[in-house]
């Protein structure tokens, strides 16, 4: 897979850079894994122009707090393989990070925003992502299309706890949760019943982000 040359304002990075970084959050990823990374990033600083997908403009800074960010969790979990679902996937974090590095990963991309969801799969149309659907629509009114999950993701601002009892919920019965979370929000969610809740895992580069998981 060869990415395609770039230009304007779709400008992306190199594969040294996309590799350095990754390594910095102890992560290894094949030749055709950084050339999605690549076309995504191209993608994404494309589609932004028109959609607002993310208020962060620079491309390196995308990669670090994104895409590495997204990514860590595969290990630090680890993410493997199982039935994920990204919930308000945005522009995509964590779930097609995840994905790219995890091809096994039955993944959901969870997004009710129609224009992001568009862009959503235009992302798995030109990365030629297998087993992976967008839902448009909001979390709480999916069930039969979305249940069972072995993993409920989240990267989205506010909201955990309507979201972590959603995903206790005996409908859904995920068997684990995963929280990009930040520091003032870490204790409250850790009170919520009905999940075994981990000792947080700090994202590297970050002094206030973390990745909390939940098991039943």
């Amino acid at each position: 897979m060869t990415a395609p040359p770039a230009k304007g304002p779709s400008q992306t990075l190199s594969t040294a850079i996309i590799t350095r970084a990754m390594q910095e959050y102890n992560l290894t990823a094949t030749a055709d894994q950084v050339v999605q990374v690549q076309l995504y990033l191209r993608l994404l600083l494309t589609w932004n122009t028109k959609v607002n997908l993310t208020a962060i403009q620079d491309p390196l800074e995308i990669l670090y707090r994104h895409f590495c960010e997204s990514m860590y969790a595969a290990d630090a979990v680890p993410l493997q393989k199982g039935r994920l679902a990204d919930i308000g996937s945005g522009a995509g974090f964590p779930g097609l990070p995840l994905k790219i590095l995890r091809p096994q990963l039955d993944l959901h991309l969870v997004e009710a925003n129609i224009k992001k969801a568009t862009f959503l799969a235009e992302v798995i149309r030109e990365l030629v992502l297998r087993d992976v659907r967008v839902l448009v629509g909001r979390y709480e009114d999916l069930v039969e299309e979305i249940a069972p999950l072995d993993f409920v993701c989240t990267r989205a601002v506010g909201g955990f706890p309507s979201l972590v009892t959603w995903a206790k919920s005996e409908q859904i019965g995920a068997k684990h949760i995963v929280l990009w979370i930040g520091g003032r929000d870490l204790e409250d969610v850790r009170k919520r019943e009905g999940w075994s809740w981990r000792e947080p895992i700090a994202i590297p580069h970050s002094l206030r982000r973390f990745i909390l998981v939940g098991d039943r």
